[in-house]
Order: C-alpha cells, then sequence, then structure tokens
C-alpha cells in the first residue's frame, strides 16, 4: 500500500473491539474497523505506523499484539 494505514485482519466483530480494548490496555492504540465501517465478517484493527515510531517503539507494539492474539484464540500458542 502506498498509505501508512496497516489493517490487521480478524474478521469477527466482538473480537475486533476486545482485541483493541486489550491492546490500549497495554499502550497501544489500534482502532478497531468493523461493521457498518466494513462488511460484516470483515473486521480488523487498523495502524497507522509512522517515520517517528521507533524500532523499540515497534517491537513494543508487536509484542503486544502477539500477547493480545494469543489471548484471544486468534494466534495459536
Amino acid at each position: 500500500s502506498e498509505t501508512p494505514i496497516t489493517p490487521v485482519m480478524i474478521g469477527d466483530e466482538t473480537k475486533a473491539a476486545q482485541f483493541s480494548a486489550l491492546l490500549f490496555k497495554q499502550k497501544v492504540f489500534a482502532t478497531p474497523i468493523k461493521f457498518p465501517m466494513v462488511a460484516l465478517g470483515k473486521a480488523r484493527i487498523r495502524v497507522m505506523p509512522s517515520a517517528s515510531h521507533s524500532k523499540k517503539d515497534l517491537d513494543f507494539g508487536l509484542r503486544a499484539f502477539g500477547r493480545v492474539g494469543r489471548e484471544l484464540g486468534i494466534i495459536e500458542k
């Protein structure tokens, strides 16, 4: 993509909202995008990495995504 918007496909609207809330508790801001903004079953988390993020910032976010994904059963343990 030519934009910094990066979708992380979740599918389920409830899990997308839960994913976003759990990330926020870990100090990672990632917006849930769900119906009616996208078709049912196409829910996602939207992140926008930028040049102002350091490698440390990105690694922090990736670890949080991994923890939350495993907690919600989206990523296998």
